[in-house]
């Protein structure tokens, strides 16, 4: 399948990149906060601007620091994601003017080949006047005036991107509709857990080498890193990218600002995984907050296995494993069938039927359903339980389709489905896993009303 265009946010900290990121995207995915330097390391996300879509990078403030130092490695990693980009929009800071360190990074931006659309951000009202002025002397085109807060300056945006992003779309409309399934590539997997369940030495054994993560910061948590790995079985080889992310613990344990930050790090590898293993520590069995991450990743879309670590040292094994799946059944009781398996980092027992099960939970997580399979099953589902009528007046379900995949994705064509309850919801969710073959994965539902033309 051909490939979205990628949009890379670069400036120095604090100009609003995560702000003006967040917008794109339509969510709060990247921190945002009054305190420079939140973002660490580079976040992807899927934008979309005014029926423009494009993979968009939020990268790290631009700070002229040795590249030993964090800040320094944190640079790094923007000038790669500018590189790697096919535009970057170059954030000022239009009620402070342009600053010395604006200067350097134009300096830099100037010497790369990537295009560069020039914003002065925070430019609403008559506040950001004088700093719009001072943007042309940085030697790009004329600067764009927003405000990423407010949602100002968009359709200005969206002519500067409009000629880089369009042939990326044109190109990608002419695939057939099957592709969007085949030539997935490297399996994403990462690994998430609570502190010292033992996500590191599991990578370890998996990769065959140590993979510590050092730094001469006292006190910083490590990022969440990426290792690429090849896995043999049957005399094939598949690429996997393994994500190794700190631990997560209670949100009332979690004080630190740079505890926050990892945490924050370990919940993007989560977003940008296919599958995502949540391991256990079978020595202390499931807690609450395994729960709680689990929620997270199903909520984040992403496919969920359940691994019970160091089961070499594991006490009453069988009671253990029972007890954790009927407390899995209980608290993921939204998605039925997540996988449970038993391995240990230690010795290697189990890997391969974990990476076995990651590959066949891609493949449920990226399955498309042909439409009239699946309105054969839509039409018997509705008919042999017809959704309710509140107060009399009825709702008609018409017709279903498969928006998209990763996760599965549907909607559902009908009038007055706002009043449909949550309990022929989760029927509907619930008949699809069974009938269409979907356990494990969670599944997006969504609604829309026919409009009527008589109305008003």
């Amino acid at each position: 399948m051909a490939r979205s265009a990628t949009i890379a946010i670069v400036g120095r900290p604090n100009v609003g990149k995560s702000t003006l990121f967040n917008r794109l995207v339509g969510k709060r995915l990247a921190l945002v906060d009054d305190q420079p330097g939140v973002t660490r390391d580079r976040r992807e996300g899927d934008g979309e601007l005014l029926g423009l879509t494009f993979r968009i990078v939020d990268t790290a403030g631009f700070e002229d620091q040795d590249a030993a130092t964090l800040p320094g490695r944190m640079r790094v990693q923007t000038e790669k994601a500018v590189r790697e980009a096919d535009a970057a929009l170059f954030l000022i800071d239009a009620r402070a003017g342009v600053t010395p360190l604006d200067e350097e990074i134009a300096r830099w931006l100037r010497s790369e080949d990537t295009p560069i659309i020039l914003c002065a951000n925070k430019a609403e009202g008559k506040q950001g006047e004088a700093g719009l002025m001072e943007a042309y002397a940085l030697g790009f085109d004329n600067p764009l005036a927003l405000s990423a807060e407010h949602g100002e300056g968009l359709v200005e945006l969206f002519d500067a991107l409009r000629p880089i992003v369009e042939p990326f779309m044109d190109a990608d409309e002419t695939e057939a509709e099957s592709d969007e399934d085949e030539a997935l590539g490297p399996l994403k997997l990462a690994i998430v857990g609570r502190p010292n369940a033992g996500k590191s030495t599991l990578i370890n054994r998996m990769i065959g080498e140590d993979r510590l993560i050092t730094g001469p910061e006292a006190g910083i948590t490590r990022d969440s890193i990426r290792v690429d790995w090849q896995w043999e079985r049957d005399g094939e080889v598949h690429p996997i990218q393994l994500f190794d992310t700190a631990g997560m613990r209670k949100r009332a344990k979690v004080q630190d600002k740079l505890e926050k930050l990892s945490v924050a790090d370990a919940l993007h590898a989560v977003d940008f995984a296919e599958v995502v293993v949540l391991l256990l520590d079978a020595t202390k069995g499931l807690e609450a907050q395994d729960l709680r991450i689990a929620d997270r990743v199903l909520e984040e879309g992403r496919a969920l296995i359940v691994a019970l670590n160091k089961w070499d040292v594991a006490e009453e094994p069988s009671a253990l494993f029972n007890g954790v799946r009927a407390a899995l059944e209980d608290g993921l009781s939204q998605i039925k069938g997540v996988p449970l398996l038993s391995i240990s980092g230690a010795t290697g027992k189990g890997i391969d039927t974990l990476v076995r099960v990651a590959f066949e939970q891609r493949d449920i997580w990226t399955r498309r359903v042909p439409t009239a399979r699946l309105n054969r099953w839509f039409e018997a589902a509705v008919s042999a339980n017809p959704p309710p009528a509140p107060g009399g007046k009825r709702i008609k379900l018409r017709y279903m389709t498969q928006a998209r995949t990763r996760p599965p994705t549907f909607i559902v064509f009908g009038t007055r489905t706002d009043a449909l309850p949550d309990s022929y919801r989760r029927y509907l969710v619930n008949g699809l896993r069974k009938e269409v073959g979907f356990q494990g994965v969670p599944i997006r539902l969504n609604f829309r009303n026919s409009r009527n033309p008589y109305d008003g």
